[in-house]
């Protein structure tokens, strides 16, 4: 008899529900999410007839948590099925929209019994690609904090203080570089900044890191700050460079926190058995290939061909046709981070000659710059699906025969 299990997830219990072959529930249970909630989860899948050799395979809707952890450790089949899914499931036993933990459950477990094959387990990745997918993602958080507290500082320092973003809203520096963040700190208001002396300007530049430059620097940062600009009020001028220093505190704790992740991500990649073929590719270095590697894994069954692949990622397109109705869009349901990295990695490797000929020909024939970037994407993702199941380099010769250059 084959048995099936759903978990209905929450933050502190969760309801595990399991049927038959033919939809009849065998038992159900609410366990707490602890280890004792885990031995009564086991001690139901034995009941049922789980053994090593045929692990009863479980369905959730969110694959997170120690719980989780602990069953994806164990070797059995674990589908994380969509939220949207489940509610649609729901539906074809009750059309009110009524919500029930037991329910849910129960629709999980029925999902497996009826339509397993077209629901994809969560892969069987290595602990390392596991560990780099935490370390990739982490970072690449960081990286988007960072963005947008940058973001909000130049907001925030455009109400009061132009100075500051004449100062360092320029090429090759930011906000967020660590010169703009010392002396930010220290002078957080037109009216401290105008009164920063060359000496102090100097040991601000110094404590920052600057080791070059350093009076050109001091001499354009004291032009700048004792220039003539519009003011607010005294008090309120005081109280936003309040806000300032509280916005530059944590602008520093984000960009530390995004260098610290890059080092442990790409110390991380380089340990990996397929980061040597990821790094042969234009475009890709430590980080970007962490990402890359996260989010596809290092599980060879995971996906069937490169074309799932490249669905997967966003990069390969999607027809809609119904009756006399035909049209051809990119994917919008993808995976976000990995279309993310695969725009930096594609951007990376457009000095390429390769790939910047690839790309020209997609421009003149019509393509945006978007659209361009992305059949790059798919076919460099076809590449790499290659590679990896032959364990083999890229090489620009085989990738892109059309335009290596004629031997004579």
């Amino acid at each position: 008899m084959t048995i099936t299990c759903g978990i209905d997830w929450a933050e502190t219990h969760h309801d595990v529900a399991l049927v038959d072959e033919a939809g009849q529930l065998v038992a159900k249970r609410h366990i707490g999410d602890d280890a004792e909630g885990y031995r009564q989860l086991l001690n139901m899948l034995t009941e049922a007839g789980d053994s090593p050799k045929n692990p009863i395979p479980v369905a959730v809707e969110t694959a997170r948590g120690l719980l989780f952890a602990c069953l994806r450790a164990t070797g059995r089949k674990v589908y994380s099925i969509n939220p949207m899914a489940v509610a649609r499931y729901r539906e074809r036993h009750r059309v009110t929209r009524a919500k029930s933990d037991h329910a849910d459950a129960m629709a999980l477990a029925n999902i497996l019994r009826t339509d397993a094959d077209v629901h994809r387990p969560l892969p069987a990745d290595s602990e390392l690609a596991q560990a780099i997918s935490v370390l990739a993602r982490a970072q690449q958080d960081a990286v988007w904090n960072r963005a947008q507290l940058s973001n909000q500082l130049r907001s925030h320092l455009k109400q009061y203080f132009p100075a500051a973003l004449a100062a360092f809203q320029v090429r090759g520096i930011g906000l967020d570089s660590r010169e703009a963040r010392t002396v930010l700190a220290a002078a957080p208001d037109p009216t401290a900044a105008a009164r920063l002396t060359r000496a102090q300007l100097r040991s601000l530049l110094r404590k920052s890191g600057r080791q070059r430059n350093i009076d050109t620097w001091t001499e354009r940062l004291r032009t700048i700050f004792t220039g003539d600009y519009l003011h607010q009020l005294p008090l309120v001028e005081q109280a936003m460079g309040h806000q300032t220093a509280a916005l530059v505190g944590q602008l520093d704790a984000a960009c530390r926190a995004a260098d610290d992740l890059a080092g442990a991500t790409a110390k991380a990649f380089d340990q990996h058995p397929d980061a040597e073929i990821l790094s042969s590719f234009p475009g890709i270095g430590p980080l970007t290939g962490a990402r890359v590697l996260g989010e596809i894994g290092d599980d060879r069954s995971r996906f069937r061909d490169a074309r799932a692949l490249k669905a997967y990622a966003g990069a390969a397109p999607i027809t809609v046709a119904s009756g006399k109705s035909h049209a051809v869009h990119h994917r919008r349901v993808k995976n976000q981070r990995l279309a993310a990295a695969g725009y930096v990695w594609i951007f990376g490797a457009l000095p390429s000659p390769q790939v910047k000929e690839h790309y020209d020909r997609r421009r003149a024939r019509g393509d945006r710059h978007t659209a361009a970037m992305r059949h790059v994407f798919n076919r460099l993702l076809g590449c790499l699906h290659h590679c990896l199941a032959t364990g083999q380099k890229f090489d620009p010769t085989k990738a892109f025969p059309a335009l290596a250059p004629a031997t004579t």
